[in-house]
């Protein structure tokens, strides 16, 4: 059973997330590589062979920003964190820093079925330490101001734990349908919206 103890301001947890995510998102930019002199066939074939490495670039770049953007949002309210918040947040960095190597898997290997599920398991994974830390702050109102926010409420959860069900969804479905079930993820983006405008609504 778990104690709340609050053990201070957000502060350095909010410092700690800012440098591991910027971190993470400069280690996918280190893959992407074209070597020099080469004659203008294989340079164009080269810049051929790197557009996997930028199309994965690109989607976990939005990942981590994603959840970059929504952990501050998270954190918006909070007055004190406690060892559970603390604990959650780190292993949630510790996740966001594993996510290049995915990444990596994705851009060479994208056509095998165990590579989509490493990745989706792992933004799966972030997702769900986001949706944990959202869900105790909620519970815990002696650690947040006096103002609700838009984090606290359920409709956000059911907005954070949309991506958590459609990433952990793909894991079993990839080995039955292929790698092609990575266009499943775009159904995100019009859910998305969809609860991005109830939230302002609501705000």
């Amino acid at each position: 059973m778990w104690t709340s103890r609050p053990d201070g301001g957000p502060g350095r947890l909010l410092a700690l997330a800012d440098g591991v995510f910027a971190i993470a998102i400069t280690l996918l930019v280190l893959d992407l590589y074209v070597p020099r002199d080469l004659e203008p066939d294989e340079y164009q074939e080269a810049l051929r062979r790197v557009l996997p490495d930028l199309g994965a670039y690109a989607l976990s770049v939005a990942v981590l920003g994603s959840y970059w953007r929504d952990h501050r949002r998270i954190f918006r309210g909070v007055r004190e964190v406690d060892a559970q918040v603390v604990g959650l947040s780190v292993v949630g960095f510790g996740v966001a820093a594993l996510v290049p190597f995915p990444t990596r898997l994705l851009a060479e290997y994208g056509d095998q079925s165990l590579t989509v599920a490493v990745y989706a398991g792992a933004v799966a994974a972030l997702g769900a330490c986001h949706v944990a830390i959202a869900a105790v702050l909620a519970r815990r109102p002696w650690l947040r101001h006096g103002t609700p926010t838009d984090a606290t409420t359920p409709l956000y959860l059911l907005d954070s734990a949309t991506i958590v069900v459609v990433f952990l969804v793909t894991v079993p479905l990839v080995f039955v349908t292929g790698p092609a079930i990575m266009w499943l993820w775009l159904v995100l983006v019009p859910v998305k919206v969809y609860l991005g405008r109830r939230l302002q609504t609501r705000g």
